[in-house]
């Protein structure tokens, strides 16, 4: 099923712009954000097709089927709660149906926890870029052997190193477990070439290889093999590298040449959904539209460090804290009331 398809078929509920534009924090270079919600075809919903979304390969447009929009509601999700309070100028289509979702009957007590712990995620991910920007990894992959260690006449040393000053081949190299001792093994030597493995087969290699080592055979070397170690590096350089296929460039590069070692976007929109959790609390409202976008701005521009974007935002939890307190909204959506709403939806869109 793609988006195309829900055109065709008339399926789409409801169509808006969302993201800097809805919050009015648009500028020149902003793309435009698509969301939206459908409904699946009777003979889908019933059958074996049910889809929970649909969105393209950018998810700069993603549809929720209705559904899951209802489920996401119920549960107060940040993005889906903003949908329903877009501003009439950014609504692109919305069927009448559309009108008995109110959003009085699922703005709750729950968005502190929601709005809230995103937020904290979100100033995680913004100063986890730091390392990324600023500690960038080599191309090159490393091998197993840069995490092997020999130890040789009660001293240690970094095996290719080892193996250079020595003048010996890995390929030479014959491995014995050492029993009791985690990714520890006795190491042989034979200057034939085809009678031990090598210490591992290749360079996409993950463990180490042994070899069949004749009883008679002794050795005082021992090699151990860092695995833990191996298997961190070998995490983030695969987080590493599929974030610089995917990063988005212009915001790299703003990123990096405001210096301040993090993701001054992201941190925007941590600060801007702090605002919003706040005016929940403050007035039982939920309104995107910003009215300090200039502030908002000189946060995503770089002009503060990230401790000071950080305390605004501890500031910030503080008063939502004080406000949750007292305030009147309901404490979780009434989830009998919402089913019901969305079993009638579903009857009048389908008889």
């Amino acid at each position: 099923m793609t988006i195309d398809f829900l055109k065709k078929n008339n399926l789409i509920l409801f169509e808006c712009i969302s993201g800097s534009k809805a919050y009015g924090l648009n500028t020149e270079k902003s793309d435009t954000d698509i969301r939206g919600v459908f409904y699946m075809p009777k003979n889908d919903f019933y059958g074996l097709n049910y889809v929970l979304q649909i969105s393209n390969e950018t998810n700069d447009i993603v549809y929720y089927e209705l559904g899951r929009f209802i489920e996401l509601l119920s549960k107060n999700n940040p993005n889906i709660l903003e949908m329903l309070a877009t501003p009439e100028h950014c609504i692109l289509y919305k069927n009448e149906l559309m009108n008995e979702i109110k959003i009085a009957d699922f703005l709750s007590l729950l968005t502190k926890d929601t709005f809230v712990g995103y937020a904290l995620s979100q100033i995680k991910k913004a100063k986890g870029l730091n390392k990324k920007m600023f500690h960038p990894m080599d191309h090159e992959r490393k091998t197993v052997l840069h995490f092997c260690y020999v130890v040789e006449n009660g001293k240690t040393f970094e095996l290719q190193d080892w193996l250079s000053a020595k003048n010996l081949k890995q390929q030479n190299c014959g491995l014995s477990k050492l029993n009791h001792l985690k990714d520890t093994y006795n190491l042989f030597y034979d200057l034939n070439d085809d009678v031990y493995n090598g210490i591992c087969n290749s360079d996409e290699s993950n463990e180490v290889t042994l070899s069949s080592i004749p009883q008679s055979s002794s050795s005082a070397i021992i090699l151990y093999f860092n695995k833990d170690a191996y298997s961190t590096y070998c995490k983030k350089y695969s987080e590493y590298w599929e974030w610089v296929s995917k990063r988005n460039i212009d915001r790299f590069q703003s990123n990096k040449m405001h210096g301040k070692g993090y993701d001054a976007k992201n941190m925007m929109h941590t600060i801007r959904l702090l605002q919003m959790a706040l005016k929940i609390f403050k007035n039982k409202q939920l309104i995107i539209e910003v009215d300090n976008r200039t502030d908002l701005l000189e946060i995503k521009s770089g002009r503060y460090s990230y401790e000071e974007v950080v305390n605004m935002a501890d500031d910030l939890i503080v008063e939502i804290e004080e406000y949750y307190k007292k305030s009147t909204l309901i404490t979780s959506p009434d989830l009998d009331k919402i089913e019901n709403l969305l079993v009638k939806l579903r009857l009048k869109l389908y008889n």
